[in-house]
């Protein structure tokens, strides 16, 4: 026996399955916080467990960039505050591999541009207990000048299977791969030494001659050191930087300080951690 469905009626049921289908799509994922020059929102991975992985997700205009979480010669770094969100323990941000461009005064930033996600590992205090990420985002954008923006975002974490984790995963694996000087790698740090009392130099093995980027990190935030540049000539087989041991806080001491190196090629990267001879 064939049923015959109002047109009316039928064109309300998909209706409704449709709306049901984008709520369920819209619950990954914040509403874009919009400036004039950029983007920003939340994104929620699968519900599983106490470790949540989730993200922010920028979005740039063209010629517009925005900053790493060490901004190079000029710029200014993001700032997140999670400290409003609901059955939270504790995030942790994690950097995808930056690029270095000019920053219009004769030095270099190091940042982002176009679009990015940067992965957040969330730690649930209760594990069966709704999670819900709430972020205060200061962060700023820069063509030719920098503007500052402020957001505020909130996302809860429901979805067995979002629809977000093919994102998420993606950029996780941007994000350098801790390594160890002298790894057997590609790809590495061969060396790190001391040259005088104020340079440091370090050698790269790069395959193929490849062009790759070295940023170095000091202990703290208030540490500034300059981007590491190239030193020409390399000896065979090596890419050697230098940099001065600049940028320090005041009573600071260069001596045993632990530094973070990324080491990024056009495949793959890595960070290395060494204390200072």
């Amino acid at each position: 026996m064939l049923t015959r469905v109002p047109l009316r009626a039928a064109i309300g049921v998909a209706t409704t399955l449709l709306a049901s289908a984008l709520a369920v799509r819209a619950d990954d994922a914040s509403p874009w916080q919009r400036d004039g020059h950029s983007a920003v929102r939340l994104l929620a991975g699968s519900r599983s467990g106490a470790v949540l992985l989730g993200g922010i997700a920028f979005q740039l205009q063209p010629g517009w960039k925005t900053y790493w979480r060490m901004p190079g010669d000029s710029g200014v770094p993001p700032r997140f505050d999670f400290s409003k969100s609901e059955n939270v323990e504790a995030v942790t941000v994690m950097w995808p591999a930056p690029l270095k461009f000019d920053d219009g005064a004769g030095g270099h930033s190091i940042g982002y541009h176009d679009q990015i996600v940067l992965p957040l590992r969330i730690v649930a205090k209760s594990a069966d207990k709704p999670v819900t990420l709430r972020a205060e985002i200061n962060y700023a954008v820069c063509e030719k000048l920098c503007i500052p923006v402020e957001a505020n975002a909130e996302l809860g974490f429901n979805s067995v299977a979002s629809t977000e984790d093919a994102n998420l995963r993606a950029a996780l694996d941007t994000v350098p791969k801790p390594a160890t000087i002298g790894d057997p790698n590609p790809l590495t740090i061969r060396d790190i030494k001391r040259d005088g009392a104020k340079n440091v130099v370090v050698d790269v093995i790069v395959p193929d001659g490849r062009n790759v980027n070295l940023f170095v990190e000091g202990p703290t935030p208030d540490w500034s050191l300059p981007i590491p540049a190239p030193v020409e000539p390399s000896p065979p087989g090596v890419k050697r930087f230098s940099f001065e041991l600049d940028g320090l806080p005041p009573g600071a001491k260069a001596e045993g300080a632990a530094l973070k190196f990324t080491l990024v090629g056009p495949e793959k990267s890595y960070e290395f951690n060494t204390n200072l001879e």
